[in-house]
């Protein structure tokens, strides 16, 4: 995965070349005509914050017409935030729980995949600077996570990421000691979590990583190297602590 740099959001928002409502349109709606401004403008108005089953109606119904693409029997909690809608993409039978935000905002991304029967649970974060974010068909996504990528990061299906997992596709460069952190360079080289995952609540996966299937990853770790297939890891660093499916050795006579 080639590195991708990651453009700094002040810069866009502050650009005295743009009118104010041209900066609004490629950082929010992803859309600069005044349709596609009104439209959503609308479709937030009524149904975003709106309680109970008649919020769930209109925003099911609302922002279908928003999306790049939606299935059936979507459900969208209440104060659900989308970003750059025509790059979003949801599959059948998907919940998208309260206070969620998700955002494909980027010049020449593809934006986000959400496959058929995904959990994105309350507070959870899917946000992209010009990169790209696929979640598998089945994945489950507790509450409290972010998924952030700059250039590509991709969730595998059946995959559980337990509250607070931060997938980190992007990162800072810290070469130069006298320049803040901020100043310098920020890159991406992606995410890989395989499918039929399991990470522990509070796990950081971060920029570069690859998580073979079906491995676990224990609470609290940090993961910046590779996890092979079916492997087990766990502490900060991760390390391998074990494999599933192993049998241990039998206890001497």
């Amino acid at each position: 995965m080639a590195d991708r740099e990651i453009p700094k959001a002040q810069e866009q928002l502050f650009d005295a070349g743009q009118s104010m409502r041209a900066k609004y349109a490629r950082l929010v709606v992803g859309d600069s005509r005044w349709r596609a401004i009104l439209r959503y403008e609308l479709a937030m108005l009524v149904s975003q914050a709106t309680p109970g089953a008649l919020g769930l109606v209109l925003r099911k119904r609302l922002y279908r017409g928003l999306l790049g693409a939606c299935g059936r029997n979507v459900i969208f909690g209440q104060n659900v935030v989308l970003r750059h809608p025509g790059k979003i993409r949801i599959g059948s039978n998907v919940v998208i729980d309260d206070n969620c935000l998700i955002d494909a905002k980027g010049d020449d991304n593809q934006g986000i995949t959400i496959g058929d029967g995904v959990f994105v649970g309350r507070n959870t974060i899917l946000s992209c600077k010009n990169g790209d974010i696929e979640i598998g068909a089945g994945a489950n996504l507790g509450f409290n996570c972010e998924v952030f990528s700059a250039s590509r990061v991709s969730i595998g299906p059946d995959t559980l990421l337990a509250a607070y997992t931060y997938v980190v596709g992007g990162d800072h460069d810290f070469s130069d000691p006298d320049a803040s952190v901020l100043s310098q360079t920020r890159h991406s080289a992606g995410v890989t979590v395989g499918a039929g995952v399991w990470t522990g609540a509070g796990v950081k996966i971060l920029d570069g990583t690859v998580i073979g299937d079906h491995a676990i990853v224990g609470a609290g770790a940090v993961v910046r190297q590779a996890v092979p297939e079916r492997a087990i890891a766990a502490g900060v660093p991760a390390r391998i602590v074990g494999r599933r499916g192993e049998r241990k050795d039998a206890p001497a006579s």
